[in-house]
């Protein structure tokens, strides 16, 4: 049985996403009763990274996933790994919308929706997360060399990366941000990436959601695939752009559901990783995660996969923004997940890792 703590706050937290300010449905008002931003908003707002600092970040375990049978451990062609609640005294630690590992899953870099990046440590006991270790926030530059929430510039929700270069994409301004981490690594000035018309045209609070980078060796190579959150074509599928690379131009993700994209990440196979959400006042929170074909994927195309993971609020799942995967050197394929708490006293920022099965 879930614990009353548990039940009572997950209670509290799907009656707010119905209500009025929670969850993810708090970021669209936000946006909706927010003043337009201004230059000097950064100087005010707490939650902004303004300068590189080091940080401690307390984790605490979650033993299992499912609060409903603690023995389940596995979730479609998911198998739960280990995962952890994380806090920190840093006022600007969270909104976490995107991360990426190294090769080892050791070393991260995430980004905050409020301008910031954060790179870090995953430590391990075993095969299992424990903790985060030298942790450093520091503030994403603009072309000038200052914060860009000094531009009124927020939203940073997508990243990708290429080796030493990294993607950033913004929503409500529809910018994408190119950094050269070989030039001063977090401390890197940002180059403004021309965009598609329609990519400029997103919904506010509705634009580029998730960015992956193809690699050599893979269908589209060298192409950053840019995916909005909710930007729908004319037939109410989900846009998605194709920049760069040898097939530059536009495609759709079959919506369904009523799910949104949240991130993505592609696999050495080949195929893509899709993190879905949704928000309903009647059927809660939803979570999944669907597999598309990279070689699918072509100007004017429609693209469609099936769901291979699917949560709930039975389950240990918040606003979950964030995904990634390494290959272990027993060769599985860990995927990372990773939520965006809103700087909401009833939401968490939760680092959780599971096995991909075959």
């Amino acid at each position: 049985m879930v614990p009353n703590a548990n039940s009572g706050r997950r209670r509290f937290l799907a009656l707010a996403i119905g209500g009025v300010s929670a969850f993810a449905c708090s970021r669209t008002a936000r946006a909706q009763l927010a003043p337009t931003p201004v230059r000097n908003r950064a100087a005010t707002d707490e939650h902004s990274v303004t300068s590189a600092v080091r940080l401690e970040v307390r984790a605490r375990p979650l033993p299992s996933f499912d609060l409903r049978d603690r023995s389940h451990v596995r979730f479609g062609r998911l198998e739960y790994r280990s995962g952890l609640a994380l806090t920190s005294s840093y006022p600007g630690f969270g909104g976490l919308s995107g991360i990426r590992l190294d090769a080892r899953g050791d070393r991260f870099l995430a980004i905050s929706d409020k301008g910031g990046w954060f790179t870090g440590r995953i430590a391990y006991s075993g095969r299992e997360m424990v903790g985060l270790a030298d942790v450093e926030a520091a503030p994403l530059l603009g072309p000038d060399g200052r914060p860009i929430t000094a531009r009124g510039w927020y939203d940073s929700e997508s990243i990708a990366r290429d080796g030493d270069i990294v993607y950033v994409g913004l929503e409500r301004v529809n910018q994408l941000l190119r950094y050269d981490f070989a030039k001063g690594g977090t401390g890197a000035r940002s180059e403004i990436v021309p965009l598609p018309p329609a990519a400029k045209r997103l919904p506010n609070n509705k634009g580029l959601e998730a960015l992956v980078f193809v690699p050599k060796g893979l269908p589209l190579a060298g192409t950053l695939i840019a995916m909005s959150e909710r930007g729908l074509d004319a037939n109410g599928n989900l846009l998605a752009f194709l920049i760069g690379g040898p097939s530059a131009g536009q495609f759709s993700i079959r919506r369904s559901n009523d799910f949104d994209v949240s991130d993505a990440v592609l696999l050495p196979s080949g195929d893509l990783l899709v993190l879905e959400r949704k928000f309903s006042l009647f059927n809660g929170v939803g979570i999944r995660i669907r597999r598309l074909a990279l070689a699918e994927i072509a100007p004017d195309a429609l693209v469609d996969g099936p769901e291979i993971f699917a949560a709930d609020l039975g389950q240990e799942i918040d606003n979950l923004e964030g995904i990634d995967a390494h290959v272990t050197p027993e060769g599985e394929t860990v995927l990372t997940l990773v939520s965006d708490d809103n700087f909401s006293l009833i939401q968490r920022t939760l680092l959780l890792q599971f096995t991909l099965v075959n």
